[in-house]
């Protein structure tokens, strides 16, 4: 059973800190089977913005990039994205990163003769979907600079369980959560369910 700590919280209202949670997933015999924050991976991935394109000398489907990523200075980048260009604001990794997607670390290279650092990234190189026909683009408000991870929200752990047969109250995060809250580790965050309205013989009837 997965979920994110987001997800559980919008049930139990906590102070609890993120270990605290597991271990008591735990000790109520709901063992812990996997955790994991997609955010890890892409901590250094910054918030770009590509400030001049133009075309490659040696390669009609290359373009050659400036990029800004909030450093001293812009990064010289070869890319063969489509929808590259001057003003978009993008997600990049500079050199030294890892790409999850592709199972590379970043490195200086030449491409066609020309010195690129860095890459600007795709979905799927971030293994955040599996679109790969171009760059990642942002809302051109997007703060240039700032860790892509925390811009896009993504530091939510996720949290799998083993759930045993006799557990299946346990199957939802609502039933999890009220276990916890029975263990001592906070509140039951009301449901906000909206009345139904049921039309019948007689007047509507709200059922709630």
């Amino acid at each position: 059973m997965k979920f994110s700590l987001s997800w559980l919280k919008a049930h139990l209202d906590t102070d609890a800190s993120l270990t605290e949670i597991t271990d008591k997933l735990t000790d109520i015999g709901l063992e812990l089977e996997g955790l994991e924050n997609p955010a890890d991976s892409l901590r250094p991935f910054r918030v770009a913005k590509v400030i001049e394109a133009g075309p490659h000398p040696n390669a009609d489907k290359l373009q050659l990039l400036k990029v800004d990523d909030g450093s001293d200075e812009p990064w010289q980048v070869v890319c063969g994205a489509p929808n590259a260009r001057k003003d978009m604001v993008g997600v990049f990794g500079p050199p030294g990163t890892y790409i999850p997607g592709s199972d590379f670390t970043l490195k200086p290279a030449k491409i066609r003769d020309v010195e690129s650092f860095g890459m600007m990234c795709s979905a799927r190189e971030l293994e955040l979907g599996e679109d790969h026909d171009g760059i990642i683009e942002l809302p051109s408000d997007a703060p240039v600079g700032s860790s892509y991870a925390d811009y896009a929200q993504l530091d939510d752990p996720v949290i799998d369980v083993a759930i045993t047969p006799n557990r299946q109250d346990c199957m939802g995060v609502r039933g999890i959560a009220r276990d916890l809250v029975a263990a001592g580790m906070g509140t039951l965050t009301p449901l906000d369910i909206e009345a139904i309205a049921r039309k019948g013989a007689g007047p509507d009837i709200a059922i709630e």
